[in-house]
């Protein structure tokens, strides 16, 4: 890794360098939070097919 800074920095190009962990970054943060949401959304869903359920066995027993 340090080679490759030494690259980008005799050539000038340490703000593309940023440029590029930052896009990295924030591109890795948005597919964890995607995955997140995903992950948010299936329990949710889940949760809302238990309380149907319950309420399905709820209302036959009257």
């Amino acid at each position: 890794m340090d080679a490759l800074t030494k690259v980008f920095a005799t050539r000038g190009d340490l703000a593309h360098l940023a440029l590029f962990l930052w896009a990295s970054g924030s591109s890795g943060l948005l597919v964890w939070a995607l995955k997140e949401l995903a992950a948010s959304n299936r329990r949710f869903n889940d949760f809302v097919a238990e309380i149907a359920r319950l309420n399905q066995f709820f209302n036959g027993r009257r």
